[in-house]
């Protein structure tokens, strides 16, 4: 594959015959990268093991990790699973179409490589526009993990899929940015108790509102070797940009003077130096020193944005201060504490 083919498509009023151009590439078994309302994702025919396979190969994407699948309508789900859980109505009926991923039973009619090897499938119904109407159109359920190089951030435009796969995916549509910046929460329902395996917009309070639900160790602190992940996002390092990300923790006394420091000890090495803060207007001498937001909504949506424009500086070293981990924070840390290649507590 050398060409990759960009369709330009309108975010609000999505122009259907150009929706057909990329839908008939995943009918033929081929890949498309496109907007959610979370980040970008590479489709393809999840029903297809050989097209399941390019993703893998495109992304450089480890064969054990799992894929979600994206459908257009609640019934697509008795495609991919053939038990339900009594749970299901509840909470999709709340969370879908959103950035929600429940993990259910897999069925007979989902292949080996769209699951990782798992015996459950991941599935979320997207709200995004072009992302519905492309699942429709296609007429089959699109396993569609994030467009990118594997464990590079994940892509919020179509610049950054671009940047990273032009050349490697048959098709890229560019319907914009996309509005949350992360990826999607992922809840396990199989369990009697669900079990949340990543957390995301649809925070780990807004589950609680509605239903019980435990943390999975991954998320507690209490395991850190996973060897079979049932859940993107759970046993590789991800989210990181080329930078070594130092992740300084609010348990240090004085975090700008450490800071400052630090920007100092590695400059003497002669490594560019790059920060994420969310305090406005705040001075150091950093090569590049970017403000991230204070509203944990900012933050999340322009994260990954702000890690490739770290890398489009050559920075080595980046900086970045620990926030509050309740609500959307809880996601953000988890992002945080993946791309992390050290971390700062004194």
């Amino acid at each position: 594959m050398s060409k990759t083919k960009i369709i330009k498509i309108n975010p609000k009023n999505p122009q259907i015959n150009k929706i057909r151009q990329a839908a008939l590439i995943i009918k033929n078994g081929g890949t498309v990268a496109f907007p959610t309302e979370t980040v970008y994702g590479l489709g393809a025919n999840a029903l297809n093991a050989k097209a399941v396979k390019k993703i893998f190969k495109a992304k450089k994407r480890p064969a054990d990790n799992p894929l979600i699948v994206h459908i257009n309508k609640y019934d697509d789900l008795r495609i991919l699973t053939d038990k339900i859980p009594p749970l299901t109505k509840k909470i999709t009926r709340k969370y879908w179409p959103g950035p929600l991923t429940i993990l259910v039973k897999k069925s007979k009619n989902v292949p080996d490589p769209t699951t990782g090897g798992q015996k459950t499938v991941a599935v979320r119904m997207p709200s995004n526009k072009i992302a519905r109407l492309l699942i429709k159109e296609s007429g089959v359920p699109v396993a569609a993990p994030s467009a990118n190089l594997f464990g590079k951030p994940s892509p919020t435009s179509a610049k950054h899929v671009i940047d990273d796969l032009y050349g490697r995916v048959d098709a890229i549509v560019d319907g914009g940015t996309t509005d949350i910046g992360l990826e999607s929460t992922v809840l396990d329902i199989t369990k009697k108790v669900p079990i949340l395996l990543r957390p995301g917009k649809i925070t780990k309070e807004n589950l609680r509102g509605i239903i019980k639900i435990k943390l999975d160790q991954s998320l507690t602190g209490k395991r850190t070797k996973i060897s079979k992940p049932r859940s993107p996002g759970m046993k590789y390092k991800h989210y990181t940009p080329n930078a070594r990300v130092i992740l300084l923790k609010n348990s240090i006394k004085n975090v700008d003077q450490r800071i400052s420091e630090l920007v100092q000890i590695y400059q003497n090495k002669k490594k560019r130096v790059g920060i994420v803060t969310t305090q406005k207007n705040k001075k150091y001498k950093s090569n590049l020193t970017l403000f991230l937001g204070k509203d944990p909504k900012k933050i999340a949506k322009n994260l990954f944005s702000v890690f490739r424009k770290f890398d489009s500086q050559k920075i080595d070293i980046l900086l970045i201060q620990e926030i509050a981990d309740n609500d959307l924070g809880f996601a953000i840390m988890n992002r945080l504490n993946k791309a992390a290649y050290q971390v700062i507590t004194k």
